[in-house]
């Protein structure tokens, strides 16, 4: 017992450090979380909306595991000769396996879509906030987000899904190989290429199905125009992307481990549980995770689709949220942009 407190305190301590060394970036991060949670505190609706599309997603699955189910009932009794005997036993249909494979698929497809799909709604939300005007109250924004996104933006999110179940396929395919340990150099540069590819694939995504949101274009519209949009603008995504998940990750551990920890002293000092108080704090920790977690995502959504605002905000050269504005203009500028431009500047 105190091997592990002294573990998670010790985990606790490195995570403060690493806040401490990079202070000047955590406080920007901070007040870009700081902007992104007043955003959301004006479409608290979200909040109701999102897991009622995931209840929706299991209503969908209901049917496709009971013909899942029925699906094995489907085949007759052949004999099969076992140790020189002969027996009866249930052979199924050739198209069952099949049906199976397809019905899998469709199932892990459908979950990358809807995680798209509430993707999008954020997005589409919080973009009509940002757009509107300060003494003016945006109405009925989550609906018409989401009639948009099971309208004409279906097909987006279905793209946009199916792109990520691939890269999420690939990937397990590749750390599966590495955990076999195939052996050889070129095994080792193709698999560095190939997570490197995924990773650009599932980044660019991210920000594309924001726009798409925004802007209602398609897809592949929207991922080039993001592209370019990021790039007039020499924008940092990757500031945004990275800093702001990781430091809201590290506040969910160092949260949900204080909480374990004083659920468990309280237990242990207030009770009788004994062993079981362990059991129950551990209980607490998951749940604490679950919702922390869920708030995250919702906000890391949020932090990236008024990233994508401010971006168009300053290409078009207004001001829509002053307040975001004087947060996000002290964003590092991308180097690889910068060095582009500077190039091109110097050639002319």
């Amino acid at each position: 017992r105190i091997v592990v407190l002294v573990f998670v305190f010790l985990v606790i301590g490195v995570i403060v450090w690493i806040l401490v060394l990079n202070w000047h970036r955590v406080e920007l991060t901070v007040s870009i979380i700081g902007v992104a949670s007043d955003a959301l505190s004006w479409n608290m609706g979200l909040f109701g909306v999102l897991p009622c599309l995931t209840v929706g997603l299991v209503v969908y699955y209901v049917p496709i595991v009971v013909f899942l189910v029925f699906a094995k009932y489907n085949g007759k009794v052949v004999p099969k000769k076992l140790h020189s005997e002969y027996d009866c036993v249930w052979k199924e249909d050739s198209w069952v396996p099949a049906y199976f494979a397809l019905a899998i698929l469709t199932m892990l497809w459908s979950a990358a879509a809807m995680v798209e799909a509430q993707v999008y709604v954020i997005s589409g939300t919080i973009a009509r906030w940002y757009f509107s005007k300060d003494f003016e109250t945006p109405t009925k924004t989550i609906r018409t987000s989401l009639r948009n996104a099971f309208g004409p933006s279906s097909g987006t999110i279905c793209l946009s899904g199916l792109l990520i179940f691939v890269v999420r396929l690939v990937r397990s395919v590749v750390d599966n190989a590495r955990q076999e340990g195939a052996p050889g150099l070129v095994n080792i540069v193709l698999r560095c290429c190939v997570n490197a590819l995924l990773t650009a694939v599932d980044f660019l995504n991210k920000f594309t199905i924001n726009f798409a949101a925004i802007t209602g274009e398609a897809y592949c519209t929207s991922s080039r125009m993001t592209y370019e949009l990021l790039r007039r603008n020499l924008l940092s995504a990757v500031f945004v992307e990275t800093i702001s998940s990781r430091l809201l990750v590290g506040i969910v551990f160092v949260l949900s481990a204080i909480y374990t920890i004083v659920a468990c002293v309280i237990l242990k000092a207030a009770t009788n549980l004994g062993s079981d108080a362990y059991f129950v704090a551990a209980i607490a920790w998951l749940l604490l995770i679950i919702v922390l977690g869920y708030l995250v995502h919702v906000l890391d959504n949020v932090i990236d689709t008024i990233y994508v605002c401010y971006a168009i905000d300053r290409d078009r050269g207004e001001v829509c949220k002053q307040d975001v504005h004087e947060v996000y203009v002290h964003l590092p500028i991308s180097r690889s942009l910068r060095q582009s431009n500077i190039t091109r500047t110097l050639g002319v």
